[in-house]
C-alpha cells in the first residue's frame, strides 16, 4: 500500500505540486486580506476573495473536462456542456488584473505597499489559475482536432476572455447574468459588438496580447524543462555503447 502511494506521488509529483502551490497562493491571499480587515477594521479588498473563488471555477471545470476527455464516449456527451460553462466563467481568472486600478484610490488604514502586495498576489494567483485551465482545455482540443486548432483555440479564447473582462469591468455584467438573463445579456453584448468603441478595441487587444504573452512564456518554459529532463535521461543511454566499445578495446 505504501509503495503504491509512493509510486503515485512520484508519477504525479508535478501535478500535485502545481495544485498544492495554487492552493497555498490562495491561502496566502486570504490571509493577507483577513489581516488587513482585522488591522484596519474595514472591508476593503474583501471582494478579491470572491473574485478568487470565481477564478477557481474555470480551473475546476477544465480539470473535470480533461479527466473525462480520455474516454471517447464522454468526450462528445459531457465536454461540450462543461466547455460552455468553462467559457462563461473563464474571464473571471484574468479579470483580476483589472483590480490593480483600485490601488489608485486613497488607501485607508493600511500602507500602500501592503495593498499592492495584496492585489498583485491575488491577481497573479487568478492569472495562473486561468493559464492552467486554458492549458488543460488546449490539450483536449489538440488531442481531438490537432495541433493547429489547439493553438487557434488559445488565440480565440484569449480574445474572448479580454472582451469578457471589458464587459465585467465597464458594462458591469458577470458570468451569472448569462445564466440568469441570457436574452438581455445577449442583447447588451450584441450592441457592443455591432458598435464597438475605441476603448473596447484597445482594451480587448492589449489585455489579450498580455495574456497570450504570459501563456506562451509559461508554456515555453514548461516544455523547456521537459526537454532538459528528456536529454538528461537519454544521456546515459548514449554513453553506454561508447563505454562498452572502450572496454572491448
Amino acid at each position: 500500500m505504501f509503495n503504491r502511494l509512493r509510486n503515485f506521488f512520484i508519477r504525479n509529483r508535478y501535478h500535485i505540486a502545481v495544485f498544492s502551490l495554487l492552493n497555498l497562493a490562495c491561502a496566502v491571499s486570504i490571509a493577507l486580506v483577513a489581516a488587513r480587515v482585522v488591522y484596519t477594521e474595514t472591508g476593503r479588498h474583501l471582494g478579491l476573495i470572491w473574485n478568487l473563488f470565481l477564478a477557481w471555477i474555470p480551473f475546476i471545470l477544465a480539470y473535470i473536462a480533461h479527466a473525462v476527455s480520455w474516454r471517447r464516449v464522454w468526450l462528445y456527451l459531457v465536454i461540450p456542456f462543461v466547455a460552455f460553462l468553462w467559457l462563461i466563467f473563464f474571464p473571471n481568472a484574468p479579470y483580476m488584473l483589472t483590480d490593480l486600478q483600485d490601488l489608485a484610490r486613497a488607501s485607508s488604514g493600511a500602507p500602500l505597499w501592503y495593498d499592492v502586495i495584496i492585489v498583485v498576489w491575488c491577481s497573479w494567483t487568478a492569472m495562473l489559475l486561468g493559464v492552467v485551465s486554458l492549458y488543460l482545455m488546449q490539450d483536449i482540443v489538440m488531442r481531438t482536432f490537432g495541433r493547429f486548432l489547439g493553438w487557434a483555440f488559445v488565440f480565440v479564447i484569449s480574445g474572448l476572455s479580454s472582451f469578457g473582462m471589458y464587459i465585467g469591468r465597464f458594462v458591469r455584467l458577470n458570468s451569472w447574468d448569462i445564466l440568469q438573463n441570457p436574452a438581455e445579456t445577449a442583447m447588451n453584448i450584441l450592441g457592443l459588438v455591432i458598435d464597438p468603441s475605441r476603448r473596447l478595441a484597445a482594451f480587448t487587444f492589449l489585455y489579450a496580447f498580455f495574456f497570450l504573452f504570459v501563456y506562451l512564456l509559461l508554456y515555453s518554459f514548461g516544455h523547456l524543462l521537459q526537454e532538459q529532463t528528456n536529454r538528461a535521461k537519454a544521456l546515459p543511454e548514449q554513453l553506454e555503447p561508447t563505454q562498452k566499445t572502450n572496454v572491448q578495446r
